[in-house]
Parts: C-alpha cells; structure tokens; sequence
C-alpha cells in the first residue's frame, strides 16, 4: 500500500515539474499586406504605380471597347435603304447618330459615293485604320507593366539578398536571424509582387486585343455588306457612280 502511495506521489509531482517547464503557445501571427507592402522596400512604388496605371487604363479601355462593339441589327439595312432611295444625307444622318467604328467607316464611304469603287474602299480602309489605332490608345501601358512589373519584383529579389548578405558580414559571428529578416523580406516581397501585377496584367492585356480583334471583324463584316450594296446599286439611277480608271 505505501509502494503504492509513493509511486503516486512520484507520478503527481513528475506531471507538476512538466507543467512548471511548459512553454505557453505562441500567439498566431497573421500576415498583413501593407506591412509587407512596407517591408519590400523601395522597388515596391514603381510596382504600385504601373498596377494603378495598367489598372486605370483597362477600365477605360474596356469601357471604350464594350460601346465600339454595339451592333444596331438594322443599321445596314436602313443605309441599303436610304441609298436605294438617294437619301445620301439621311445615310449619313445615321452614322453620325449611331457613333461607333464600324457606323464612322460606312459614313466616309458614303461621302464618297460617285466616285471609283476603288476610292470608296481605300477611304473606309484609312478610316478603320485610324479607329483601331484610337482603340488600342493606352495598350502600350498594359504590356509595359506586364513585361517590367517581374522585372522590377526580380530586381528587388537581387537588392534584398545583397543587403541580408551584407549584415552578415557585417554580424561577423553573432549572426542573428532577426538581422536578415529585412533582406530576405525585400527579396522574397518584391518577387512576389512583380509577378502578382505582372501576371493579371498580361491576362488584362490579351483580352482587350481580343475584343478589339472581335471590333475588327465586325468592322470588315459592316465593310463588305456597304460595299455589296453599292455594287447592287451600281445601275441604280440615284446613284452616279463613276467608272474606275
């Protein structure tokens, strides 16, 4: 009975020792953005300024693209009309009315009615040149910021590992982890950033070439229907169309 007593006691007192020796868990230490915003250093502001940027411009870019692809379904058939009658003006009534690239390029060729087939299509086709260009205004931000932003986030990796190399050198043998923790986190930070604002902007970037590519085709399509009724109305008696040379 008093073995047993005493194997208790040693039981009781070995469990109390552990207790006393216990180390209390740590509280959990959640990541903040801003603060390592903070920690990759100088690198960070050419990064945030090209994602502002690129961001801005794809908003107004997109805006743009969205009403340059409104098709009105009737829009062409009421310019056959308009042009079967000889109601030039009216034609141009509503393409000024209408307003998107595709009603602006019909809207020369109908200025140009009387003269060359040839000539009409080469002033649509200068036209549409310059409505293209007016749509991809601001795309050279997108693709800069898609190709320098992982270059900016590798340069800072480069500068962070030589400032945590040199407080080594400098700590000489009292290396404290503590030391290069702001080195290693302007090196990892900055990788990570440039490739966060490089990627999305990349993707950002083929989809508005994607949508004006989709204008493009709408624009041509709406070119050769103006062209095929101008050819419809070739004998027509209100429309004195010259001969091509």
């Amino acid at each position: 009975m008093s073995l047993l007593l005493f194997i208790q006691d040693g039981v009781e007192g070995a469990a109390t020792l552990a207790n006393s020796y216990a180390v209390s868990p740590a509280e959990e230490v959640k990541l903040n953005v801003l603060d390592l915003a903070f920690k990759g250093g100088w690198v960070m502001i050419p990064i945030a300024l090209l994602l502002l940027i690129s961001v801005g411009i794809f908003i107004e870019r997109y805006l743009v693209i969205k009403k340059a692809s409104h098709d009105e379904e009737s829009f062409m058939e009421r310019i056959k009309d308009y042009i079967h009658d000889g109601n030039i003006q009216a034609a141009e009534k509503l393409c000024r009315k209408t307003n998107t690239p595709y009603a602006r390029m019909i809207e020369k060729g109908v200025q140009r009615l009387g003269r060359p087939m040839n000539d009409i299509l080469v002033a649509i086709e200068n036209v549409g040149t310059i409505e293209i260009a007016k749509l991809e205004k601001g795309f050279m931000w997108i693709a800069t910021t898609a190709a320098i932003a992982p270059m900016l986030g590798f340069f800072g990796t480069v500068t962070g590992m030589v400032r945590a190399f040199f407080d080594m050198a400098n700590a000489g043998s009292a290396v404290d982890i503590a030391l290069l923790s702001s080195g290693i986190y302007e090196a990892l930070v900055t990788t990570v950033a440039g490739l966060s604002v490089g990627i999305p902007t990349l993707l950002a970037y083929n989809y508005l070439h994607a949508k004006v590519d989709g204008v493009m085709t709408k624009m041509e399509t709406q070119t050769m229907d103006f062209m095929d009724v101008i050819n419809g109305e070739l004998k027509n008696k209100n429309l004195d169309v010259e001969p091509e040379d």
